[in-house]
């Protein structure tokens, strides 16, 4: 049986929308979904406990990303396992696509994600500029983070289970396993919101380089590998020129991100969240 862990925190606005996308596959009745509300103080709770038996809710006091992946652990009821975000969607077809792949035999593939989809349509032209860029880049192309999906096999859930708390728990996942152990499934794919205002942006890329800041401290420079290049973004201006504006904003991104999070990152504060509502916008 596939278990999906959803941790959930305040998220009425959004849990709905991916509830309803994987219980529409009446294929996927076997699947077990525990939706993690960890110091909700808002419908989150109730509004995933009215999609019907195939949900189970969980509910515990702290607002723990951490202690809820940990406590949905406690309750799935099988292998592969998916931690799935709240505000993203993915459909039942994508959970089998990403599912299949897994295995802690022959092909030692351990941990998949999704391709994604991020609908720009609705964003300021800067936060358009800026996604065109970093959609490009060889990390973000590669990696399992910045999906809000990976699934893992058995023994890939052991792996990450072993990782501390971590703002980027993501990115640590993605690092806890080689390139030979982890996949992007071309087949699956998940539609990520994406921040609608500059300001928005800011605050997930000020929270991106805290969290980042926070993983190298556990990880030898070499393994923590997920930061962009001056030597990325000249390599992808030499293949796409047209590029140029959308370069400029991401580097403008960049600083106004790492002058924000050096505050953060001197104090050792690695547990303010800033989050960013304008995604969560109907």
């Amino acid at each position: 049986m596939t278990s999906i862990v959803i941790p959930a925190h305040n998220e009425a606005r959004v849990i709905g929308r991916l509830l309803d996308s994987l219980l529409v596959d009446p294929s996927a009745d076997e699947t077990d979904i525990v939706v993690v509300c960890n110091g909700c103080t808002d419908d989150t709770a109730r509004i995933a406990a009215a999609r019907g038996p195939r949900v189970r809710v969980v509910e515990i006091p702290v607002p723990s990303k951490h202690a809820a992946l940990r406590t949905g652990d406690e309750h799935a009821r099988g292998f592969p396992r998916l931690y799935v975000d709240a505000d993203v969607v993915i459909t039942g077809a994508d959970v089998r696509a990403l599912t299949g792949p897994l295995d802690d035999g022959t092909s030692g593939i351990l941990a998949t994600a999704p391709e994604r989809r991020i609908p720009l349509a609705a964003c300021a032209w800067r936060v358009r500029a800026y996604y065109q860029v970093w959609q490009r880049l060889p990390a973000v192309r590669e990696g399992l983070f910045g999906r809000g999906v990976i699934a893992v096999s058995k023994a890939g859930q052991a792996r990450i289970a072993a990782l501390p708390p971590l703002m980027a728990d993501d990115l640590a996942a993605s690092l806890a396993f080689a390139p030979e152990e982890r996949l992007v499934v071309g087949a699956a794919s998940v539609v990520i919101q994406p921040p609608r205002t500059w300001r928005d942006l800011i605050k997930r890329r000020i929270r991106a380089a805290v969290s980042t800041a926070q993983v190298e401290q556990h990880h030898r420079p070499e393994e923590a590998s997920a930061r962009t290049s001056t030597a990325d973004l000249g390599a992808l201006l030499r293949r796409e020129p047209r590029l140029f504006a959308g370069v400029v904003v991401f580097v403008a991104a960049a600083v106004a991100a790492r002058r924000g999070a050096g505050k953060a990152i001197r104090a050792q504060d690695f547990g303010t969240w800033l989050r960013d509502e304008s995604s969560r916008q109907n």
